[in-house]
């Protein structure tokens, strides 16, 4: 990696939005200086039009579900038809097929100016429940194809051990089971972060994970200081079976075995109590919203607002991949709490952004990430200000010209590092992403 100084027409820093900022970076990867006010790109820096905003955390993905866009959204159903759907494509997943698809769909992601991927990874074992030689083939190939699309990926290593509460992974999910959480963190162990790469830990849910067995899953996150994942009451029908076997809420029974925290990020949130919303706020809980699955699937509107202010702080991700478009998340996110409250203006611009960036990248243990400034990640994306979608507004109002009019097909350039990943719309690491893409989905669609 090389130093490389990069010249933004305007750039959104910690001030607010200001023109012609100079970014250096160095060696290490990260901003050396940023000098705002300079009017022309100076003699060797590459020019970055638009607005620059720090580099996006997409702090929830399942890669493999990428190859769902359009094949669920025929006809009626629900969750759990959706559900049957994806553990069909599950079912084909081998460690050459899923590293091609990962790195087709993380290329996706760096078009969209995602930096940071947090992948909630479930898919461990061969179909049946056996062990790769490698018991983190899986795990491996998702890190390369990270690597290879050169974005930045927190491996969410998920623990998965039952169909519901008290019941054995039926046929599609024992091969995503180790079987006890013990043998989970023994497997999680081996896995190696590097430069680019951070590990980190999941529970899939609170019916997916034994309650006497949430403490040992916790217990290796906070021994690391790592991230801790968690689907949280997407469903209302994973609340009322909690209450049955436990008498629970899901909130109330992950924080009863320690599983709160500021580390800890919970996963859509859609349906919870008052007293949940306290638990998670006043535990530090980050909460992930997914509003664009959360709405294809038809879910429900989680209580961001109350959940903020509580406590928690919110990233955004897009989880199933109905879009890769982290603008769109935080539009979203705002948006339904508008219909939700017949009310406007639940967030600013900035906000949302810092949702989709630094409290994203946070939620990830990327703490110096999603910032312009110096010591930061040097990680941001370009936002085109003359599409037809953001032409003609003013400077001054680029970011919210950026949540509310732009979407991902605006963004032109992506540098992770240093490096320039996306240079004017194209992908440099990557050929054809569409075609890669295309390829990788008809090998896993079976």
């Amino acid at each position: 990696m090389t130093a490389q100084t990069y010249w933004a027409e305007h750039a959104l820093l910690d001030t607010g939005v200001e023109p012609g900022v100079v970014i250096e970076t160095g060696a290490d990867g990260r901003i050396a200086a940023v000098r705002p006010g300079v009017t022309a790109p100076p003699p060797g820096a590459v020019a970055l039009r638009g607005i620059t905003l720090p580099g996006f955390a997409n702090a929830h993905s399942h890669a493999f579900h990428r190859a769902l866009r359009g094949a669920t959204q025929a006809g009626e159903g629900t969750f759990w038809t959706w559900r049957e759907v994806m553990y069909r494509v599950a079912d084909h997943l081998t460690p050459d097929n899923y590293f091609a698809l990962a790195r087709a769909a993380y290329a996706e992601m760096a078009l969209a100016g995602i930096t940071s991927v947090g992948e909630f990874h479930y898919v461990h074992h061969l179909a049946g429940g056996a062990r790769y030689d490698n018991p983190n083939a899986m795990g491996e190939a998702l890190i390369a194809a990270a690597a290879e699309a050169g974005i930045r990926i927190t491996l969410l290593d998920t623990c998965y051990l039952s169909s519901g509460f008290g019941a054995e992974p039926d046929k599609h999910q024992r091969r995503f089971s180790d079987g006890t959480a013990e043998r989970w963190a023994e497997r999680v162990s081996a896995l190696k972060g590097d430069d680019n790469t951070r590990i980190g830990a999941a529970i899939h849910s609170v019916r997916a994970v034994p309650a006497e067995q949430l403490g040992t899953v916790a217990a290796w996150a906070q021994e690391r200081e790592a991230p801790l994942h968690v689907h949280l009451s997407e469903q209302t029908a994973e609340n009322d079976a909690c209450v049955e076997a436990h008498g629970f809420t899901p909130t109330a029974l992950l924080s009863h075995h320690g599983v709160l925290g500021p580390r800890t990020t919970a996963v859509h949130a859609t349906h919870l109590t008052p007293g949940d919303i306290r638990l998670l706020g006043h535990s530090g809980t980050g909460v992930c919203m997914c509003p664009t699955t959360e709405r294809d699937l038809a879910d429900g509107i989680g209580p961001a607002r109350a959940l903020q202010e509580a406590g928690s702080p919110l990233s955004l991700g897009s989880d199933s991949h109905a879009v890769i478009d982290l603008l769109e998340e935080a539009r979203a996110m705002e948006m339904d709490e508008r219909l939700h409250s017949r009310t406007r203006g639940h967030w600013t611009a900035v906000q949302l952004l810092r949702a989709a960036s630094a409290d994203g990248h946070a939620a990830l243990g990327w703490d110096e990430g999603g910032r312009i400034g110096p010591g930061a990640l040097a990680d941001f994306t370009a936002v085109a200000l003359d599409s037809v979608r953001t032409a003609g507004s003013p400077p001054a109002l680029a970011a919210e010209t950026a949540v509310f009019a732009a979407n991902g097909a605006d963004v032109r350039d992506t540098v992770v590092g240093g490096r320039h990943i996306v240079r004017d719309g194209t992908h440099q690491l990557v050929a054809h992403v569409p075609a890669a893409l295309a390829e990788a989905i008809a090998a896993v669609r079976g």
